[in-house]
């Protein structure tokens, strides 16, 4: 196959670009070359594109046409394009912050009164190229996970004692729905079962007296496995009325970073935040710090009731240039700090993909400078999103050492349900470093596992350890906490641990442990938020031999959230567990369902069997 000529480079001195003459000796080069047959793509495709900027050629009637404009460059910000209507220049920028466009590369410009040309570069591209075999695009998906372990069983000979932090964190419920709803199976882990059973609610009664929150246990069998029984804890904390909440110095921190150019992350972002700031009053305070190359500070500390110029920050936000995260939330904490409300909820709202790559970037970094401030409480919010390169391990980490939640928005639906309906829940703490730690019976209990929490086991010590940091609960949360366990006598097809005996000493089992109905020993421990004394909360959990069918529907929707994580992660441990009957429980136990949350999760889990068949 012949190559046509591409036409011949013009001289160096002659190329035109705007801002200068220089850069060009490479052209010249890649010109002597140009003659020799070449099988990729890419160097011929760089070369004319070379050639037919610098070649005698204007642009189409349309491009050219004042009415027209400037055609948008391909890094520009679909910011911008948010409403149809023509490309702005994007608003000014505080002297703080460096403005997303700066450093944008410069067209190269066209020769006046040049001959209009007579075939696009796509036909000429493909007259001069031989014919290749597609290569199909690499993946540019960068999204990380950490790697998760599940809870495997314990013998209570060996390890009579569980201890972990509560986890209200909702985030992976709502990644694993993305994927789902696009048509694949999530990465497994990316699933976190905890996180599954804690999206939804659970019809625990209110806490009483001065008590902030409640604390329900149930015990039935385990759906998946019906010779092991299934334990169920669950704390609700107290509700309180938007009205009651306490004033709040509330820090924006966002990330305009070129990484949130996509309407899944910037846009959502702003609708979101508008959702927020018209649930703030007047004695809330408001601000607004971005980063993006550099930090700044866009909205100084704002009086709540001030909604249009508070709205009006939100809407001027652009994205663009690298992700200074750690000099973002540097001074973020910086002007909490400055403003903070004695008598208040402090807390800096980081609403980003995770994408840090400039700056103050090591998690070490970030996690010791998160954990100063969160002594001075003030707490961390962590909202993700968008996808492709969503880092869900390091936004998971900085929202545990901030003494606060993560959740995930990937609709607005979302951001109304974690911005709105549950503000307090989000925003507000009423109970920090909350552990539990669990005993079981070794007349009663053979072995056990935890469902979940892998990345929240404390050290048995821990629990009496006031300087060991745990989970917070926000005011009307509810937590849930699954145990697996075999009871003694029960001959299990799961493997259980083998330890030799010990040589020094004995276990001896007290004589009282057989003499009643009692599995395990639950106790807690949590602080006020201003305190820094533990209170121990504590109460013996009794099986009553309730059947599946005669369980409650928390426990049977519990149930079917941490089968259907299961299933998801393949685990060892998943025993008869089926997507069918994961749907039988769960449309068994949906109750009023006003939000439709439960109606959506039989959604969910009937897409992810159609897609599990597929594989």
């Amino acid at each position: 196959m012949q190559h046509k000529p591409c036409p011949p480079f013009p001289p160096v001195t002659d190329l035109s670009i705007q801002g200068g003459r220089q850069m060009n000796k490479k052209f010249a080069i890649a010109a002597k070359y140009w003659k020799i047959p070449i099988l990729l793509s890419v160097i011929p495709l760089l070369m004319l594109a070379a050639c037919n900027a610098d070649t005698n050629t204007t642009p189409s009637a349309s491009s050219a046409s004042p009415a027209a404009g400037k055609a948008p460059s391909s890094k520009e910000s679909p910011i911008a394009r948010e409403k149809a209507a023509p490309i702005k220049a994007a608003p000014a920028f505080p002297s703080s912050l460096k403005s997303p466009s700066a450093g944008a590369p410069v067209p190269l410009a066209a020769k006046p009164g040049a001959p209009a040309p007579q075939k696009p570069a796509s036909q000429k591209l493909s007259e001069n190229l031989p014919a290749v075999d597609a290569v199909a695009p690499q993946s540019s998906n960068t999204e990380e996970y950490n790697r998760i372990y599940d809870n495997p069983f314990q013998r209570v000979s060996i390890s009579p004692l569980s201890t972990f932090s509560i986890d209200v964190d909702t985030a992976s419920y709502t990644n694993v729905r993305r994927f789902i709803n696009e048509g694949q199976l999530p990465p497994k882990d990316a699933v976190r079962i905890e996180e599954l059973i804690n999206y939804f609610t659970y019809d625990y009664p209110q806490p009483t007296g001065d008590r902030p929150f409640s604390i329900t246990t149930e015990i039935s069998q385990a759906p998946w496995n019906s010779k092991h029984k299934l334990v169920q804890i669950g704390l609700q904390g107290k509700r309180l009325a938007t009205e009651n909440l306490p004033p709040s110095n509330l820090v924006f921190l966002l990330d305009v970073s070129g990484s949130m150019n996509s309407p899944n992350k910037l846009p959502l972002l702003k609708q979101s935040l508008r959702l927020l700031a018209n649930q703030l009053t007047e004695k809330d305070l408001v601000s607004i710090v971005v980063y993006a190359g550099a930090a700044g500070v866009v909205l100084p500390p704002t009086n709540g009731a001030r909604k249009s110029k508070i709205l009006d920050a939100i809407e001027q936000l652009q994205a663009g240039g690298s992700t200074a995260g750690g000099a973002g939330i540097k001074l973020a904490y910086e002007l909490a700090s400055r403003t903070f409300i004695s008598s208040g909820n402090n807390r800096v709202i980081l609403a980003t993909d995770g994408d840090f790559n400039v700056g103050v970037s090591s998690d070490a970094e970030l996690v010791r400078m998160i954990e100063n401030y969160r002594d001075r409480n003030i707490f961390l919010t962590v909202l993700g999103f968008g996808m492709g390169n969503f880092k869900d391990a390091k936004l998971e980490q900085i929202a545990n050492k901030g003494n606060g939640n993560y959740a995930y928005i990937d609709s607005l639906q979302e951001a109304n349900k974690v911005l709105v309906k549950e503000m307090g829940a989000n925003l507000l703490t009423i109970a920090k470093d909350v552990k539990i730690q669990v005993e079981f019976n070794p007349a009663k209990v053979q072995a056990y596992r935890q469902i979940g929490y892998e990345n929240r086991q404390l050290a048995a010590q821990d629990f009496n350890n006031d300087k060991k940091d745990a989970g917070e609960l926000g005011a009307g949360h509810s937590v849930t906490a699954l145990y697996e366990i075999v009871p003694v006598g029960v001959e299990s097809d799961v493997k259980l641990p083998e330890v030799d005996p010990l040589k020094y000493q004995q276990q001896q089992v007290d004589p009282a442990a057989y003499k009643n109905d009692e599995l395990m020993l639950v106790k807690l421990r949590y602080k006020a938020p201003d305190q820094k004394t533990s209170q121990l909360i504590q109460g013996t959990v009794a099986d009553r031999g309730v059947k599946l069918e005669k369980a409650s529907d928390n426990l049977k929707f519990a149930a079917a959230v941490a089968e259907f994580g299961m299933l998801l992660r393949n685990s060892e441990y998943k025993g008869s567990a089926s997507f069918e009957q994961v749907l039988n429980l769960a449309n068994q136990s949906k109750n009023a369902d006003l939000d439709g949350y439960r109606t959506e999760f039989v959604s969910l889990v009937e897409n992810s069997k159609k897609l599990a068949g597929k594989k």
